[in-house]
């Protein structure tokens, strides 16, 4: 199965959501926009590559081309930038909502109005799930569901693991981590509400 079609039926749990994301990595995926030219319409970008030295063009290319193919755009971990290009929202690291939530809280009322934001972040466990939801976050992004090339070492949670999590969850959960057209179906058995991904979307 398809993963746009897997996320489209799991989305339809959750329509206010954009139903497929993809997180940019320069080294694994350096021509994000022939990605976007593939994405289906409503679909979002997570701006990752959180050292890149020019990380202002790139999210300034990425709001041009984001537009151009009716997409989302979301900025990780920085919501000046995210207002300066006029992004549609933020993503989050797990560590940005432990060691820094309430600064952020206070960055996001400076900058926008939070209504009109989409407020994403990753969670790795339960308690990082609740911290999202205690933020405030739209959704989260829960990984590795799957064996992943980005975290080769890392164990994944498995889907018996995953679909307990987000079946508990406090806010809309989507699956990261080594989903591929292979084992995507799979997931349509989980609460979660749509599919974030890496190389699966760039092949």
């Amino acid at each position: 199965m398809k993963l746009s079609e897997a996320a489209g039926r799991l989305n339809s749990r959750s329509s206010k959501l954009p139903a497929l994301i993809f997180l940019t990595d320069q080294a694994r995926v350096p021509d994000v926009a022939a990605v976007a030219a593939k994405l289906p319409t409503g679909s979002a970008i997570i701006l990752r590559d959180y050292t890149a030295p020019n990380r202002q063009e790139i999210a300034r290319s990425l709001a041009q081309l984001t537009h151009q193919h009716d997409l989302v755009l979301l900025i990780g971990g920085d919501v000046e930038l995210a207002g300066a290009v006029g992004a549609d929202g933020v993503h989050f690291r797990e560590q940005d909502l432990t060691c820094r939530a309430d600064e952020i809280a206070r960055k996001i009322e400076r900058v926008t109005d939070r209504k009109k934001l989409i407020v994403t972040a990753a969670a790795h466990s339960a308690t990082a799930l609740q911290r999202a939801a205690d933020f405030g976050a739209d959704a989260t992004l829960l990984s590795p569901v799957f064996t992943t090339a980005s975290h080769p070492g890392t164990t994944p949670l498995g889907l018996a693991q995953f679909a307990a999590l987000a079946a508990d969850a406090a806010l809309p959960v989507y699956a990261l981590g080594g989903i591929d057209e292979e084992n995507v179906n799979q997931l349509l058995t989980t609460s979660a509400i749509g599919i974030a991904a890496i190389g699966a979307l760039a092949t």
